[in-house]
């Protein structure tokens, strides 16, 4: 993995997602340690001070894996949140953990679950709630 782009991640979701890694040990399996990784070189915000075009939790995301062209609208989402629903994106997934804190144009190498390096790359927030002025998610 080559590219890693600045993330900022907001004082919230930083909160939460702590949280949620505390139930895995230390060190635990390769997504949770990215994710760990991915967290430790945050800039960490206020959720009012995060850029608009900034991918947060909660935010629908339009991006491309770009090895394939193929682009993905997704809402990256705690695990609880999962449903079933093809639009839904857990933070502990490789993709998830690779879009939260990226902005709009930047592109990140990140290991796809077979352990293929791939690089996504981020297209348009479609929804940020942290922009929407909703701090109560």
């Amino acid at each position: 993995m080559s590219g890693f782009p600045p993330i900022i991640v907001s004082t919230l979701d930083m909160e939460r997602i702590d949280a949620l890694l505390e139930q895995y040990p230390d060190p635990g399996p390769a997504e949770i340690e990215a994710l760990r990784g991915e967290l430790d070189r945050a800039d960490v915000r206020e959720p009012e001070q995060m850029p608009d075009n900034v991918v947060t939790m909660h935010s629908s995301v339009r991006f491309r894996i770009v090895d394939g062209g193929r682009e993905f609208e997704r809402t990256l989402v705690y695990p609880r949140e999962i449903d079933g629903g093809d639009n839904k994106l857990s933070i502990l997934t490789p993709v998830g953990s690779a879009l939260l804190g990226l902005a709009v144009g930047a592109h990140i190498d990140w290991p796809s679950p077979g352990g293929k390096p791939t690089q996504v790359e981020i297209i348009e927030i479609l929804y940020q709630p942290e922009r929407a002025g909703d701090y109560a998610r």
